[in-house]
């Protein structure tokens, strides 16, 4: 019914910048929250950054200050400008949205990932 497409990850140098695009197509009757979530090796998939319908944002701590969360409600996509990366930022980065495919009936969806790898 909805789909999470991602773009955009690819390798990069420790301190270069990459740009992440979600776009969401299918039944959607109105979304709400859209973020970004990422999970490295090992570890538990972490919110990265979200912004609201009404482009309210909030971030990880480790991301504040290098990542930007944009969203363009006209075309139902959600990006993600990555500076400064480093080394630590290396995971596969998820795309996410909380979708009414009705008014008020809705779920999360999440895209199929695609991989940042930071060298150091």
């Amino acid at each position: 019914q909805v789909r999470l497409v991602e773009s955009g990850g690819g390798l990069v140098q420790a301190g270069g910048s990459l740009r992440l695009s979600c776009a969401a197509s299918g039944r959607i009757f109105r979304i709400n929250d859209m973020g970004w979530y990422r999970q490295a090796p090992g570890n538990q998939r972490e919110l990265v950054a979200r912004v609201s319908s009404s482009g309210t944002t909030n971030y990880a701590d480790s991301v504040k200050g290098r990542f930007t969360i944009s969203r363009d409600n006209t075309k139902n996509t959600v990006d993600l400008q990555m500076n400064s990366l480093r080394p630590e930022d290396t995971a596969v980065y998820y795309c996410n949205a909380g979708v009414e495919t009705v008014r008020y009936i809705g779920n999360s969806y999440w895209g199929q990932g695609t991989q940042v790898t930071v060298s150091s």
